[in-house]
């Protein structure tokens, strides 16, 4: 087919319709040529091929007219093949665009996908000569054309967002209220019965597992595995194509589109756990499918004067090298792209410290953050930090920059610990029930940085945390090595799911101290998703290969699983009920030390909280340390919230006193005076598995809290007489 090719423009970079054909520019600094390959279908050759003749700024592009929407194309690009210098150009391999707006098809580990050869005794200083084309992703031309029908975002502000993080496929595969082909997909997650469920629940926002397109790696292919969580991404701007039920070619954005439409109408936020930090194409043995071929010393981090090896701060083999601007600057246009033309209202960043290393240590003020802080799209929306990577100095919680909050860690190993009953563990408990102001607070941030959180993918789920101390990932097909060993666990004394009534009974206890202890922490409580149905994945803590019943939702709930989410759902109205759950500002914006002496507000002895002993007393400096205190009541007053509403009124809530028992003893807990004509009400008490209405108390009387319970106690106003 004879075609008359234009100069075309380097900018904007990937491939961009008009109407009438397409603008084709992709970069590559080190490249000596760029031929653009067009395909009839994902499985076949090439049905054309053009040279790219022009270069500005070492951005090769053309201009083709004819070509329509769907249409499937690649590249390859042509330079030195040295990777002992960290140069890897193969023409012979078909490269993924990485701006293409959409994949189609998969690999295919039978095809020649290496560029070197996998029986040469120089593994990858070999080259292979063999082509690839039939056993790649290609890219899809698309259009941003949506109706949107005048969709908004839900603003809702962190300090009253209440995160649940799941997973696209896994949500809805086995939901019997969907239709069957819509289950697992973008679509499914947009039906009414899915959409029923999070609004009934009460959360403000999904955190969406990774949607960026993502592979299957040779070794699970290999085991007859798939990679199902998405941390093996190979494109920053195309939705996962294996999530549309409307197509692979184009139809998959549309589809992604409708999804973010549908809960935005329904109040419910989009957050996307993205992955910039490393990509499918692994270490120097890895595949060459995109990125490592257009411009391995561009977008890699290589170690420095041996540039075949790559640096590794994440343990898939490679790091993104954020310090160049290219890379840079397809990180920033990839979220600008996400916010502005897939409306999605925030990102969870996958091992962030990854991308605040600018030699090797991690640096808070990175031209990253630079960049993000004074971006006018990027800087409005949700950016919340995974603050720390697998590398040296890696562990950042709390040292990420202000627009910034973080996957407190502390809060998750801390409230584990002392609800297993660990010993010495109630004065890092004070601050992260109260916001972690030792984290966020030096800096001018809020509770709000702090999302708080028990469980997530990666680890075991709530029912399993309660019911195992041993990992059982032996489907993962790796010997049940891989995974932590999690000791921060608690099964009653009894290794996996029981008949036993009474360890049942516990367990469920246990769970619901753990989401009481969440949702009424200060910060932003973030829930794994079917956690309040006990969902369990039978003892896998670590089931990044399972997609199958091992990970998803079931549905089909007991008696007691139906009473947890109907807990679940009591804890979060209540929450939202009162600004004095879910502060937007520190206490009195002081560093609570639990162990500072009194406070003196305003001239009077009000606190803004107030710490006790079960026996009535308050604690003393002394005890924080003394490590033989377990049982403890948090007292938050709300007539010194010290905040203000959008009128500029000042908000005053109920008080409310939170008491926490993790000994295997009952207490008696001696509790504080009500204020004149107040009384204190029982509101929710984790021995119930259902909520019940609100329990008026003798306050002459001492509370009596079930061992390994806690409660959640209003104070009232009396009816005048």
């Amino acid at each position: 087919m004879s075609r008359t090719i234009l100069p075309g423009k380097p900018y904007p970079q990937g491939a961009t319709w008009d109407g009438t054909g397409v603008n084709f520019s992709i970069f590559s600094q080190c490249a000596t040529g760029v031929e653009l390959c067009l395909f009839d279908a994902p499985d076949r050759e090439a049905s054309e091929t053009i040279q790219l003749r022009e270069n500005t700024g070492l951005i090769w592009h053309c201009y083709v007219p004819g070509i329509k929407l769907g249409q499937l194309y690649g590249y390859r690009v042509s330079g030195p093949y040295e990777p002992e210098h960290g140069l890897r150009f193969n023409p012979h391999k078909v490269l993924l665009d990485p701006y293409a707006k959409a994949v189609c098809g998969s690999v295919d580990w039978n095809a020649p996908v290496f560029a070197y050869k996998l029986d040469s005794p120089d593994v990858d200083l070999s080259f292979d000569d063999r082509d690839n084309s039939t056993g790649v992703p290609k890219g899809v031309v698309t259009t941003s054309i949506f109706d949107w029908e005048n969709d908004r975002p839900p603003l809702t502000a962190l300090h009253d967002s209440v995160i649940y993080e799941l997973h696209v496929k896994g949500f809805t595969a086995l939901h019997p209220d969907i239709p069957t082909n819509l289950r697992g997909t973008y679509a499914g997650l947009a039906h009414p019965a899915a959409i029923d469920h999070l609004k009934k629940l009460g959360v403000t926002a999904v955190e969406l597992m990774p949607v960026h397109e993502f592979i299957d790696d040779k070794r699970l292919s290999d085991l007859g595995l798939k990679e199902y969580w998405g941390y093996s991404t190979i494109n920053y701007f195309s939705p996962v194509a294996r999530y549309s039920s409307s197509g692979h070619e184009g139809e998959q954005v549309s589809e992604f589109k409708s999804m973010v439409k549908a809960l935005h109408r329904a109040g419910i936020e989009v957050i996307l756990d993205v992955v910039y930090n490393h990509t499918a194409e692994g270490n120097q043995l890895g595949p060459t499918l995109s990125f490592k071929g257009i411009d391995n010393t561009t977008y890699y981090r290589l170690v420095n004067g041996q540039e075949r090896y790559y640096m590794d701060y994440t343990g898939t083999g490679n790091t993104v090298n954020i310090r160049h601007p290219q890379v840079l600057k397809l990180v920033m246009d990839s979220l600008r792209y996400w916010v502005l033309e897939m409306h999605v209202d925030g990102f969870r960043f996958d091992l962030a410290a990854a991308l605040a290393r600018e030699l090797h240590e991690v640096d808070r003020l990175s031209a990253f953050f630079d960049i993000i802080n004074q971006d006018p799209v990027i800087s409005q929306v949700k950016l919340i930090a995974e603050p720390w990577d697998v590398g040296e100095g890696g562990y950042q919680v709390g040292n990420f920059p202000p627009l910034w909050a973080e996957w407190n860690g502390k809060y998750r190993d801390t409230v584990r610990r002392y609800w297993k009953g660990d010993d010495g563990q109630i004065p890092e408990l004070g601050y992260r029930l109260t916001g972690s102001s030792d984290l966020y607070q030096r800096d001018g941030r809020k509770p709000s940085a702090s999302i708080n959180f028990v469980t997530a993918h990666d680890g075991f789920t709530l029912r399993d945390l309660v019911s195992y101390n041993e990992k059982h990932n032996e489907a993962n097909g790796e010997n049940n090595q891989d995974g932590s060993n999690d000791n921060h666990s608690w099964n009653c004394g009894v290794e996996g799911e029981t008949d036993d009534p009474v360890v049942d009974k516990l367990r469920c206890t246990q769970v619901r101290n753990f989401l009481l202890t969440l949702l009424f922490s200060q910060g932003v409580p973030m829930i794994c998703g079917g956690d309040e149905m006990g969902r369990t994945q039978r003892g896998n803590n670590n089931a990044y290969a399972q997609d199958n019943e091992i990970s998803w939702t079931n549905w089909n709930l007991t008696n007691e699983q139906r009473a947890l989410l109907e807990f679940t759902r009591g804890l979060i109205d209540c929450r939202k009920a009162h600004p004095n759950l879910h502060r937007r500002k520190f206490f009195q914006d002081r560093r609570i030390d639990p162990s500072a002496p009194e406070l003196e507000i305003d001239g009077t002895h009000e606190h803004d909280l107030r710490w006790f002993r079960p026996d009535g007393g308050e604690m003393k400096h002394e005890e924080w340390n003394s490590g033989w205190v377990r049982c403890i009541g948090l007292f938050l007053n709300g007539r010194t919230l010290a905040d203000v509403n959008a009128v500029g009124d000042e908000i005053v809530d109920d008080s409310f006193f939170l008491l926490l028992n993790p000994s295997n003893e009952e207490i008696s807990f001696t509790l504080p005076a009500p204020r004149k004509g107040y009384a204190w009400e029982a509101v929710l008490d984790t021995r119930h598995p259902v909520d019940t209405a609100p329990v008026r108390l003798d306050n002459s009387k001492p509370y009596e809290l079930s061992q390994r319970c806690s409660a959640l106690l209003q104070e009232l106003k009396l009816p005048d007489k």
